[in-house]
């Protein structure tokens, strides 16, 4: 192959064998930039942004550290209401309600699904039902949705013991 690739470069112009040249080192640039450095680039300024979200997070927490962890003087209020449908509304007034995929009952407690939820919102949902009501998460799987600020969840409640 290499032989009769020798021939055919060979049998052309010199000015052709000078296009054909100056186009493989263009065809190599682009393969380079478009091919290896570009989608490292973005890899690397993805995790960059990872990480300042990350260090703000933890920013945050130091700095509200204290009074979540007192709970911000809040007692918890019992409505009445089933766990289930406790979760779903506060999820609702959360500003959750397209993100609702599944709430369901269990035998400790409530089981909730989210898609494409806003995490700020999810947190702010969390800190109430805790905070207010006394539920408390027994599992939560939290992913990083397909656009930036957005998470799928799945989530279990339990009453809290206090």
């Amino acid at each position: 192959m290499m032989d009769k690739l020798r021939a055919w470069y060979g049998g052309l112009q010199t000015r052709e064998q000078r296009m054909v040249s100056i186009g493989g080192i263009a065809l190599a640039v682009i393969v380079l930039f478009a091919g290896i450095l570009w989608p490292l680039h973005s890899v690397v300024s993805d995790a960059v942004d990872a990480k300042d979200t990350k260090v703000a997070d933890l920013e945050w927490m130091r700095q509200n550290g204290p009074e979540i962890r007192s709970g911000s003087g809040m007692l918890a209020t019992n409505t009445g209401e089933a766990p289930v449908v406790l979760v779903d509304r506060v999820a609702r007034e959360s500003g959750l309600g397209t993100a609702l995929r599944g709430t369901q009952p269990n035998a400790t407690g409530v089981r909730v699904q989210l898609e494409a939820a806003p995490f700020d919102s999810v947190v702010t949902w969390l800190a109430t039902l805790e905070a207010r009501y006394g539920l408390a998460i027994d599992s939560i799987t939290v992913d990083r949705g397909q656009r930036q600020g957005l998470v799928n969840a799945n989530i279990t409640f339990s009453q809290a013991k206090h």
